[in-house]
């Protein structure tokens, strides 16, 4: 949801802690924030707020300071509070009546009832913004101000849909008509090819088990690369690994699993090879031949899970922009030439899983002095997936995965005990436990363990009880409790 807007301010130049609003100069706020350091004093910070947010940026020469006014910064608004009252819902009326109290951040709030009910509502404070709809940033001056937020009922929901299913992949979700023009929810969505992915298998069938649910919450079919594989019907290799290259993905069934050779030849012909080429073509006409490698560096997408495939498979396969066969050899050839130095010249030997790889950083990591202990992190683990898959596993240029579910939940509603989830790269925040990456290699493999809702089912399977006993409290005598 599009929760926050930047305002630009015309400053005082006579005083830079003064910026125009409406018809006067209006003094910022500051605060003085002591921040306490590690072997060292302590150090004073200075921030400046306006009327709409802190100060994040000024521009002394030009008279222009720059501040953010957002939602989630507004009173009340600490993150998943909301949550605190639908999980003690009883019904989905309760579930939804709950989320009138959800602040932030905004997201997909998806449930389903014993009954068989389901249904969708996204969950957050969206501000009304009466003369523009939040997408660039706009004056401070008083002419763009919020109108209070939108009714939790104006948000575009859904219940009990006709396919009998609901599913969410951050992709584009408004329903048709819906007048996102005026109410705006927001214009940022993730590509739908992970939508698109969950829609085919969950209209396949109707005899779902939690062990169905686990695998299309870990999916790692390519929608992009079936669309592009028959790029290469009619296409010989002038040379026997590049000829061995086509007859590889010509046999592939667009799975990018971690044990694929075609897999790895895909990602690395894709990604690195068939997306700049067809890119650097579309800007021949637009761009100067000298500008051309600084444009297409700044135009190709990022290898994230916001990167949108769409643009490459309309210039790949539109009648203007689509390459000759000549270059999709040569892109195909330079890609096995890169993959066999890689993993090595017998393509035998490749798969996705020895390049692509998951590898957990503890967040202190960069602060530790000296030799790094073991706990510094966890891994590195094969994967699979990438960017475009159910699974979602983008990849940085060194093939680490970069982000991605972490946490996974599949909730067998009604027979509680029979849930399964995962959390990576264990269950426990502590270094010093076994429990910190004992999960880690199930996580990698897409596995999961049980999740136990009944307490005859918890305590039967307990290993340990933790118990939090207060400490007493202070006496008016002695403030620190000693």
């Amino acid at each position: 949801m599009n929760q926050e807007d930047l305002y630009v301010y015309e400053t005082d130049p006579g005083n830079l802690r003064a910026y125009r609003y409406e018809d006067r100069w209006e003094a910022m706020t500051r605060v003085t924030e002591t921040i306490p350091v590690k072997d060292g004093e302590p150090v004073e910070a200075e921030l400046w707020f306006t009327r709409h947010g802190p100060v994040i940026h000024e521009h002394r020469t030009r008279d222009a300071a720059f501040a953010v006014r957002a939602a989630w910064l507004g009173p009340g608004m600490a993150p998943y509070l909301g949550s605190t009252g639908y999980m003690r819902a009883e019904g989905p009326d309760a579930f939804l009546a709950a989320l009138r109290s959800w602040g932030a951040p905004g997201e997909n709030q998806v449930y389903a009832a014993p009954d068989g009910t389901v249904g969708w509502r996204p969950a957050g404070r969206v501000p009304v913004r009466p003369n523009w709809d939040g997408t660039l940033p706009v004056p401070g001056d008083g002419r763009y101000e919020w109108d209070g937020f939108l009714d939790a009922d104006a948000l575009p929901a859904e219940r009990d849909p006709d396919q009998g299913w609901f599913a969410t992949a951050n992709q584009m979700n408004l329903p048709p008509g819906h007048p996102n023009d005026r109410d705006t929810v927001t214009y940022d969505w993730y590509a739908p090819t992970r939508h698109h992915r969950i829609a085919e298998v969950l209209d396949a069938r109707a005899d779902w088990t939690v062990e169905d649910c686990v695998r299309l919450q870990t999916d790692t079919v390519s929608l992009p690369a079936r669309r592009i594989l028959p790029l290469l019907a009619g296409l010989t290799g002038d040379d026997p690994l590049t000829a061995r290259a086509i007859g590889l993905l010509r046999e592939w069934d667009a799975d990018v699993t971690a044990d694929s050779a075609a897999a790895a030849l895909f990602e690395i012909w894709y990604r690195r090879h068939l997306r700049p080429a067809v890119h650097g073509k579309a800007l021949r006409e637009l761009v100067p031949e000298a500008d051309r490698a600084a444009a297409l560096a700044r135009t190709l997408p990022p290898d994230d899970p916001a990167s949108d495939p769409r643009v490459d498979l309309d210039l790949l396969t539109g009648a203007e922009t689509g390459l000759d066969p000549g270059t999709l050899l040569a892109t195909l050839s330079a890609a096995a030439g890169e993959l066999s130095a890689l993993l090595g010249p017998d393509p035998a030997a490749w798969t996705w899983g020895a390049l692509h790889h998951a590898r957990v950083y503890h967040p202190v990591t960069a602060l530790h002095d000296g030799p790094q202990p073991p706990w510094a992190s966890v891994g590195p683990a094969p994967r699979g997936g990438s960017g475009d898959t159910v699974g979602v596993a983008p990849y940085g240029p060194d093939f680490r995965q970069t982000t991605g579910a972490t946490f996974r939940l599949v909730v067998d509603v009604g027979s509680w005990d029979d849930s399964v989830a995962m959390n990576s790269p264990g269950q426990s925040g502590n270094p010093d436990s076994e429990h910190y990456s004992d999960l880690f290699a199930a996580w990698a493999a897409d596995g999961s363990f049980p999740l136990l809702y009944s307490r005859e089912q918890v305590e039967k399977h307990t290993a340990r009880t933790i118990t939090l006993r207060p400490s007493a409290p202070a006496t008016a005598q002695d403030p620190n409790g000693r």
